[in-house]
């Protein structure tokens, strides 16, 4: 059967896969259609073996609201190299899985992969797919969802970073704040919204190195648990998102940052992913 172009760009619509390896796959297959975009899929599945353990330390992360903004996402796909994280096509294979766990709100990575991606793959064969056309091991490496009266994210430019957060409020000074605060998530990194959010390991460590520390800058060991406290008290103001100094206003934390732009307004949770 003779291959024509028109065979040869549709299945790489379909599939995204280089011209030549399409025309290969349908010189393969007789001219079969289905059959080949089986022999790109089994492609993507020997370079994903051949690959498997290399290391993905880049990719593009992206977050997103829902379009009544009471929910949000963000997603990381990592790759190998910086030149795959920067071609149009793989950012537009990130937003379209973005755009299904806008749809369906999973709750984990094992339940988006297993989402239909289209008619015929589900987003973990897609993937595999995917792996044979690029050429290189793509692993979706982080996922998280909010659900809030309000939900606000940002992404950082390169998108290598970016966070959601979720507030109490759905006005449009709360959305405005809410930015500002996603914005913040990103720079300052917070362990928890608050030292509730804190786990008790690491509270026990912050205390026995303050008072480690106190001992050694010569403090009366009377004193030293008193210390490691008060040092305590400052990890918190630190790394909890209410406690932290508002960037943009050191003089006022977050929490006095939010109530002051709509009164009770405050952070329900919070996401953050960054490429590592």
């Amino acid at each position: 059967m003779a291959i024509t172009a028109a065979d040869v760009n549709k299945l790489r619509k379909q599939t995204g896969a280089g011209m030549m390896d399409c025309k290969k796959a349908l010189v393969e297959t007789d001219g079969d259609f289905e059959a080949a975009v089986d022999v790109l899929r089994k492609k993507g599945q020997k370079v994903a073996a051949k690959r498997g353990d290399n290391e993905t330390k880049e990719g593009l992360i992206y977050a997103q609201s829902t379009s009544d903004g009471r929910s949000g996402v963000v997603l990381a796909l990592s790759c190998e190299t910086d030149f795959v994280a920067k071609n149009s096509d793989f950012q537009a294979f990130v937003q379209s899985l973005v755009d299904i766990a806008i749809n369906k709100m999973p709750d984990s990575i094992d339940e988006l992969t297993a989402l239909a991606y289209n008619e015929k793959l589900s987003i973990s064969e897609k993937l595999i797919e995917q792996i044979g056309v690029i050429g290189e091991k793509l692993v979706i490496s982080g996922y998280e969802k909010i659900n809030a009266e309000c939900v606000v994210g940002y992404n950082h430019p390169g998108n290598q970073l970016a966070t959601i957060v979720g507030l109490t409020n759905s006005s449009e000074a709360a959305s405005d704040a809410g930015k500002q605060v996603a914005m913040q998530v990103a720079a300052m990194n917070p362990l928890a919204l608050s030292k509730e959010g804190i786990d008790e390991s690491t509270i026990a460590r912050e205390l026995e190195v303050g008072k480690d520390l106190a001992i050694q800058e010569g403090k009366p060991a009377e004193m030293a648990d008193k210390i490691a406290q008060g040092r305590l008290g400052k990890f918190f103001k630190e790394n909890t998102l209410l406690s932290q100094p508002f960037v943009r206003d050191n003089k006022q934390n977050v929490e006095q940052f939010l109530n002051g732009a709509e009164s009770g307004l405050t952070v329900t949770e919070f996401k953050r992913l960054a490429l590592s």
